[in-house]
């Protein structure tokens, strides 16, 4: 298989535009700005509805440069017969879970990057 070939093909699918529902939104985290080790796939199956089923991966290496895992992840949206595909165009947060993997309220210990940042943006918060 070429090199790039399941990217370029998730990229195409989210220049296709709203084509309803059901709708996959798909959004990569990474312990700074960088490098991605997490990206997590949510279906809407309805306006209104909350994001579910939802599939993760994770690796130690960018996931955004893995053709496995983004090949799983375009099954895992024809499977769930998504009609529009929505994906965040940077990282946008940790991939550890508050509450699960650190205490609700603080801060990753393992990703002091995101410490007092905007997720979406990268800039710092005062």
């Amino acid at each position: 298989m070429p090199q790039g070939r399941n990217k370029k093909q998730l990229t195409k699918r989210t220049r296709r535009g709203d084509k309803g529902f059901p709708k996959a939104t798909i959004a990569f985290y990474g312990p700074d700005n960088e490098k991605a080790t997490k990206v997590v796939c949510g279906i809407i199956k309805t306006k209104g509805s909350d994001a579910g089923p939802l599939k993760k991966w994770f690796t130690k290496t960018d996931i955004r440069k893995s053709e496995k895992v983004i090949a799983e992840v375009l099954l895992f949206i024809e499977e769930q017969q998504a009609q529009t595909v929505l994906m965040a165009d940077r990282i946008i947060g940790c991939p550890h879970e508050e509450i699960v993997d650190y205490p609700e309220g603080e801060y990753c210990p393992e990703c002091p990057f995101w410490k007092n940042r905007d997720r979406m943006t990268h800039e710092i918060i005062h």
